[in-house]
């Protein structure tokens, strides 16, 4: 595979999963909040529906916001690359490393959202905390799955970015 179908397979599962998967999720995660409020209400309906609608409106915008700006960051970069692969390499894998480098925050974020909703629903009796741990639950669990999918796609592509800087005499020293 060339350096060309990497980056755009990246760049393309990136955009699929922002507008098929994330944005798609937060309208569920609304869904949900308005579901909780409707049939149960109270503070079981509010400590359901707080998480959802936050993590919803969050997901909402990463999900738009890396969807909508995929087509000009490709084309930004395949121009870049056409005219000094070198160039491009300067700044395009310094800024995968970084992603690289993030991995284990996020799924230490998700873990502890999920941990966290386990205990808040089982040591708590409250009825808010009966809705607000299987909220945590639902949206680690739902970041997890995104990421999951997010780094499996970005460690190549990284890879594919070493090989091209190797290539052009780039160093491959991190900093």
């Amino acid at each position: 595979m060339t350096f060309l179908d990497q980056m755009q397979g990246y760049f393309r599962g990136e955009r699929v999963e922002a507008l098929f998967f994330i944005a798609p999720a937060a309208l569920l995660l609304f869904i949900l909040a308005v579901t909780a409020m409707k049939s149960e209400g109270g503070a079981f309906g509010v400590g359901m529906a707080v998480p959802l609608v936050l993590f919803g409106l969050a997901a909402l915008g990463t999900g738009l916001v890396v969807g909508l700006r995929t087509p000009s960051q490709v084309s930004a970069l395949e121009s870049a690359l056409a005219s000094s692969p070198k160039a491009m390499v300067e700044q395009e894998l310094p800024r995968m490393r970084k992603v690289n480098a993030n991995w284990h925050l996020y799924l230490r974020t998700w873990a502890a959202l999920v941990v966290i909703g386990v205990l808040v629903r089982f040591a708590l009796k409250a009825e808010w905390a009966q809705g607000l741990g299987p909220a945590l639950i639902l949206v680690g669990a739902m970041g997890f799955f995104i990421d999951g999918f997010a780094e499996r796609r970005s460690r190549p592509y990284t890879a594919a970015l070493e090989a091209l800087a190797a290539q052009h005499g780039v160093p491959l020293e991190t900093k």
